[in-house]
């Protein structure tokens, strides 16, 4: 059973993680041949005031 992470700094909308998440599931299928029903994909989400890029909190961009 394939199990995907995805790690993402906050900021995009329900319909735009869904979608991301259905397309990791196909590309998955796609290239392991693993049944659909069995592909897990786990997104977390960061805060952006909990995420340094540069020496930035990308909150301050």
């Amino acid at each position: 059973m394939p199990f995907v992470h995805v790690e993402l700094v906050e900021g995009r909308s329900d319909e735009q993680l869904k979608g991301m998440m259905a397309d990791i599931t196909a590309a998955v299928e796609k290239n392991t041949g693993a049944p659909r029903e069995a592909i897990k994909v786990i997104v977390n989400e960061m805060r952006a005031d909990r995420f340094m890029d540069g020496g930035t909190l990308r909150s301050e961009k």
